[in-house]
């Protein structure tokens, strides 16, 4: 991981940044793997305060380059890393490493078994390189639009 990245705890006034980095991932990079009715029904926030309430209710992570968040992630109560988006002109900079490596460490302090994830066509791959496996292929309703995901974990201990 590049030392310019700094991960650390989401706080209050990081919802709209997160937002954006959701909007814009879905937007510009899973465009690719999608087609243009889908994106359009997935890269939506309707309730900019139930996503900030969601986010600071469960353990979620910013993470940083030279001060401005160009990534994100959390993990729920039962083990699922619910969210993880980067920043479209910062990817492959190791910045979903960085994010994945602690959401594992804070399941691993949980002394959770598992962590799961439903990863879109776009993540599937990066999920897999990191030792996450297929449980199940899903299609998922999102606003009139059926998306397909996979439903994945990495079991520990």
């Amino acid at each position: 991981m590049d030392e310019r990245i700094l991960i650390r705890p989401y706080a209050p006034g990081d919802a709209d940044a997160t937002i954006e980095i959701f909007l814009r991932a879905i937007r510009e990079v899973s465009s690719k793997d999608y087609l243009p009715a889908q994106i359009e029904a997935w890269a939506q926030v309707e309730d900019r305060t139930l996503w900030a309430e969601r986010r600071i209710s469960r353990p979620a992570w910013i993470a940083e380059m030279d001060g401005k968040p160009v990534g994100f992630s959390d993990l729920t109560s039962d083990g699922c890393l619910d969210m993880m988006f980067v920043r479209p002109e910062f990817q492959g900079l190791g910045i979903a490493s960085g994010l994945l490596s602690r959401v594992e460490e804070e399941a691993l302090k949980l002394e959770f078994s598992r962590i799961y994830t439903e990863a879109s066509r776009t993540a599937r791959p990066f999920f897999e390189r990191r030792g996450f496996r297929l449980i199940a292929k899903q299609i998922v309703e999102k606003r009139g639009q059926s998306l397909e995901n996979f439903l994945m974990e990495k079991l520990y201990g």
